[in-house]
């Protein structure tokens, strides 16, 4: 059993180009917004390109990153990764991470 600082710091190893974290720093909240906007979208119709567009493009930038990173994100090899990114974007805006 891992502590959330332990996953969090097995995360940051793969995220040290500074380009790869300014990609993840964008994309991991649009991916995170566009979830509850599929949501909504479910009852509003017209709006389902806007929530589309986020998490599309914030793919993009996760895998943009990592090509910059010469590294595989994380989930490839363990896909508990994908909750541990918005944990190491929160800790990276406060400055933790």
């Amino acid at each position: 059993m891992r502590t959330s600082e332990e996953w969090i710091a097995q995360y940051a190893t793969s995220h040290t180009h500074p380009v790869n974290r300014a990609m993840h720093t964008i994309g991991i909240p649009m991916i995170v917004v566009s979830l509850p906007l599929f949501a909504a979208a479910w009852f509003k119709t017209a709006w389902w390109p806007l929530p589309a567009a986020l998490f599309v493009l914030g793919w993009i930038c996760q895998f943009i990153g990592h090509g910059f990173e010469g590294k595989p994100p994380e989930f490839f090899k363990d896909p508990r990764f994908l909750f541990v990114g918005l944990r190491w974007w929160f800790a990276k805006i406060r400055g933790r991470a």
